[in-house]
């Protein structure tokens, strides 16, 4: 039999808890404080649940019968309602940089530093700033495209590419996370064009490269930058490898910068002579920045280490094209001028950090070559100098 307001607002509570039947599994639970919930039984898989609709008279007869008719479509539709209940609240209001950071602290132990800092900051650089805000269960693939073209538009075709790889990934873990139920990205790939791989951009003449000298020595930016263009060709290392740089690493005593395997591209440890030049502007560096972790602390923060694009940004006010120089050409431009110079090609290889073909010298120790390596990048520092004056 089915209920009725007058006879709901008799009712009284007794020394335990009563359930009043409305039908359909629907029914009143009168608690002994007085308090009376609606409630919904049901069955998914043979086995027997309840969910609540509400407390009367906040929630009225008609409208608890009302919700109780939803939750039943629910379960013919082979659906759990508490279970889609509790996906409803894990995805309100979650924006996809909440979601995004959530997914970076789980994951960002098992990376190295380069590939941890470049995910943190392509996330809050191109990403966060268009639809970091959006709540993740809105967004749809229109959404992610524009943001591709976007940055297809303002970087460039491969990185508009890693976005929307880098998208998936985040969205592929609130579907783990039951935030969303599918992955908008998915089917984006054909959407953007195919990647060209082409060689780093590099000035590799003499007269160019002392061009760039003489710009970066009268070049008038953050100071940091500006050690960081004058560094980088010295060292012949990585921009990220630059970047993720730590004072703990660099011995002045012996004249090396020895970096962990967890930063390299290779995931080994690494040696770098220090010429004479390249401790000078460390020396001047550790007065401004010496205090905290890194070499390159970002602007903005001193426990994050300088945006990615700052060299490349530097370099474009420079007046040097993106097709004429990058921040990772330095090492293009010091390979080709020493094998110009008559250097043997393993030292510079060496010095480049590079897989080497033979199975059997990949075991050789990290100090190989470490003598002729110092010569060579000691005599390519007071090469650079002299192209400075000519």
């Amino acid at each position: 039999m089915s209920l009725t307001d007058k006879q709901i607002n008799a009712l009284k509570p007794e020394a335990k808890s009563r359930k009043y039947f409305d039908g359909g599994g629907m029914y009143l639970e009168v608690a002994p404080s007085g308090g009376k919930l609606w409630r919904l039984k049901y069955r998914v898989n043979g086995v027997e649940k309840r969910i609540s609709l509400g407390a009367y008279p906040e929630v009225s007869l008609k409208e608890a019968r009302d919700k109780a008719h939803e939750l039943r479509k629910t379960v013919h539709e082979g659906l759990d309602p508490s279970v889609e209940r509790r996906r409803a609240r894990a995805r309100a209001a979650r924006s996809f940089e909440e979601v995004g950071r959530e997914w970076f602290a789980k994951e960002k132990d098992n990376w190295t530093a380069h590939h941890r800092i470049a995910t943190e900051s392509r996330l809050t650089r191109l990403i966060y700033p268009r639809i970091g805000a959006m709540p993740i269960d809105s967004l749809t693939p229109p959404d992610v495209l524009v943001l591709c073209n976007a940055v297809k538009t303002s970087v460039s075709v491969y990185m508009a590419r890693l976005t929307r790889s880098l998208c998936g990934r985040v969205f592929r873990y609130a579907v783990t996370c039951g935030y969303i139920d599918s992955d908008p990205s998915r089917d984006l790939a054909d959407a953007l064009p195919a990647h060209r791989h082409k060689p780093m951009s590099a000035l590799v003449e003499p007269k160019d490269i002392a061009r760039l000298l003489k710009a970066i020595d009268v070049y008038d930016g953050d100071f940091r930058t500006c050690c960081a263009l004058r560094l980088l060709p010295l060292l012949m290392v990585r921009t990220g490898e630059l970047r993720a740089a730590e004072w703990a690493e660099f011995d002045f005593t012996d004249k090396l910068w020895r970096i962990p395997g967890h930063k390299m591209k290779m995931g080994r440890d690494h040696l770098v002579p220090l010429s004479r030049q390249a401790i000078e502007i460390l020396l001047e560096l550790k007065t401004v920045t010496g205090y905290g972790k890194y070499l390159l602390p970002g602007r903005r923060s001193d426990n994050r280490v300088m945006s990615e694009n700052t060299v490349n940004a530097a370099l474009r006010y420079m007046g040097f094209a993106r097709e004429e120089m990058t921040g990772h050409g330095f090492r293009s431009m010091a390979s080709t001028r020493l094998n110009e110079m008559g250097f043997r090609a393993d030292i510079i290889e060496k010095q480049l950090a590079h897989e080497q073909d033979n199975s059997v010298r990949k075991v050789y120790n990290r100090a190989e070559y470490l003598d002729e390596r110092r010569d060579m990048l000691q005599k390519w520092a007071d090469y650079l100098d002299f192209l400075r004056v000519i």
